[in-house]
């Protein structure tokens, strides 16, 4: 009997350290997948396909939160399922081990509600796109002021930032405020031409 740990990091401001040490344990083995989203498919993911290969009955995996199996409520419930009918058990950080019957009921109504709330954000998104296309095309700045819906471009043309500056004298510094770049850019911009 293992005690086994999952960490999933997606973002750069989540780390593998923080789950660790929010669960507090000593484990027999850990798997992890990094920059990988929880929209991918658990069983899809390296760090999650290795741990389904090593895991056994009456082991225990630990998990930081139910949403570290993934976003898809199905696919969430799924895997549970997979490692329950194999006779392990989970262990997820405020929930406590779950097992069959109230335990999958649990983590049914969580998947769904984890489900739910990444439609409502994506909705949000969408809505806030629409809006922003709507504004550029009426006023030719979106809802928040920007030029584009896209990131904006540090300059259109490098070689009259360059030319600009010698033709001037001026410093980066100054060429920074002019142009409203960063001093990397007009640094970059520089010691390409």
């Amino acid at each position: 009997m293992s005690r086994i740990a999952y960490f999933r990091c997606s973002t750069s401001d989540q780390s593998v350290e923080a789950q660790r040490h929010a669960l507090g344990g000593t484990f027999d083995k850990e798997f992890a997948d990094e920059g990988i989203s929880g929209a991918t498919l658990a069983k899809d993911r390296p760090g999650f396909a290795a741990l389904l290969s090593y895991v056994r009955e009456g082991d225990t995996v630990c998990l930081y939160a139910l949403d570290r199996l993934g976003r898809d409520a199905l696919d969430v419930q799924a895997t549970v399922r997979f490692l329950l009918d194999k006779g392990v058990m989970l262990d997820v950080r405020g929930l406590g081990i779950i097992g069959r019957g109230a335990g999958e009921i649990v983590v049914a109504v969580l998947a769904q509600i984890a489900d739910m709330e990444r439609q409502r954000i994506k909705e949000r998104c969408d809505a806030g796109r629409e809006a922003a296309r709507d504004a550029l095309k009426a006023t030719g700045k979106t809802h928040r002021g920007k030029a584009s819906l896209g990131r904006p471009k540090a300059a259109d043309d490098p070689a009259a930032v360059v030319a600009w500056r010698r033709d001037n004298g001026k410093s980066i510094r100054e060429t920074c405020e002019h142009f409203g770049l960063s001093k990397a850019t007009v640094a970059r911009y520089c010691s390409q031409l």
